[in-house]
């Protein structure tokens, strides 16, 4: 049976904070009491002193009076169990974000790479994602679905932080080639509010961007471009063995250069009737796309969700009850009946 696990009330578990903090304060005055205790005489003179006197006992008793604490605030924060996953239906768009993973995307002029500093950008607007679906698809020489169109936002992050420039094997900026991928992956029998976000610095090895760009508006998709990285150029860096750092050469050892294309993103976005942004240091662009997709009409999209959910706080406070009631009959004083059980061997005769 499906199940999902859950806080209800997630703020609550800030009050964990006070576990260590506790114990801290525990350590600090234990070690005041024992420096007082010296005062008095040695250990041993000590240990005659408080025959009875178990300092384990104490430690174990602090211990146990701290997983309740624990477990209580756990208690307080609401743990749920999902029981019954259902449909419903929900207005949103979907959204399919097209990422260059060419060698080009490793150039730093914008920190701490092209790739890299997309991809950042990426999770922020995930976690800006309520109603929606989002799909990836990367490309260089070609193009490939990297995760399907889904509303599991927790699964589009780890699809993203694996994304590099290794998982294409083809070399190139294959517009196009995402833009047909892209058109195929949406939702069957979805015609509206479908759009598409081509992350690239423009370098297209290819001809037809533009006209699979009008493909796609004659089809009702909108594309948006983002371009990322400096129109001046910068050299492509590459780590050689040994880890040394140079920079990407062509055939006859010249430095290669990465420059933006932003003439062609530019033609791209207004053939897909979308909008081109300019990625800088501070900023993506993704916010400006997102605007523009707020504009968009609202589709039906049925989602997956958990709707029912059991409470579990009861088992919760139960077993903090009964830590509790440990430490009440627990004493900090050795048990002379049990010592007499000889468990351990026989008594010292004095």
């Amino acid at each position: 049976m499906n199940s999902a696990f859950r806080f209800e009330d997630e703020k609550a578990l800030i009050g964990l904070v006070i576990i260590p903090v506790l114990f801290v304060l525990y350590l600090i005055t234990r070690k005041y009491q024992q420096k007082r205790l010296l005062k008095w005489g040695d250990q041993a003179m000590i240990g005659r002193l408080m025959p009875d006197f178990s300092s384990a006992r104490v430690l174990i008793k602090f211990f146990i009076c701290l997983a309740a604490l624990g477990i209580m605030i756990l208690a307080v924060a609401r743990p749920q169990f999902g029981t019954k996953m259902s449909e419903v239906k929900r207005k949103g768009i979907e959204m399919i974000i097209a990422l260059d993973v060419s060698n080009s995307m490793m150039a730093e002029d914008i920190q701490p790479n092209r790739l890299e500093n997309a991809k950042m950008a990426i999770s922020r607007l995930i976690d800006k994602l309520e109603n929606d679906k989002i799909g990836l698809i990367v490309f260089a020489g070609d193009a490939y679905i990297q995760m399907p169109v889904t509303t599991d936002f927790m699964a589009a992050k780890l699809f993203l932080n694996s994304i590099n420039t290794q998982i294409v094997p083809k070399q190139g900026t294959a517009i196009e080639s995402a833009i047909h991928l892209a058109m195929r992956s949406f939702t069957p029998n979805s015609e509206k509010s479908r759009t598409i976000v081509i992350i690239t610095d423009g370098e297209n090895h290819e001809e037809g961007a533009v006209e699979a760009a009008r493909e796609a508006a004659e089809a009702g998709i909108i594309i948006h471009t983002i371009g990322i990285g400096s129109a001046q150029g910068v050299p492509i860096p590459v780590t050689k063995d040994g880890g040394q750092k140079d920079y990407r050469t062509d055939y006859e050892g010249n430095v290669i250069i990465s420059k933006l294309n932003e003439d062609l993103l530019r033609q791209v976005a207004s053939a897909g009737g979308g909008t081109y942004v300019r990625a800088t240091a501070s900023r993506t662009g993704l916010n400006t796309i997102l605007d523009e997709m707020n504009k968009m009409e609202k589709q039906e999209i049925q989602m997956k969700v958990f709707s029912e959910y059991d409470e579990q706080f009861v088992y919760y406070v139960g077993f903090a009850l009964f830590l509790l009631f440990i430490d009440f009959i627990m004493v900090t004083r050795r048990n002379k009946w049990l010592r007499n059980l000889q468990l351990f061997g026989k008594r010292e005769v004095k």
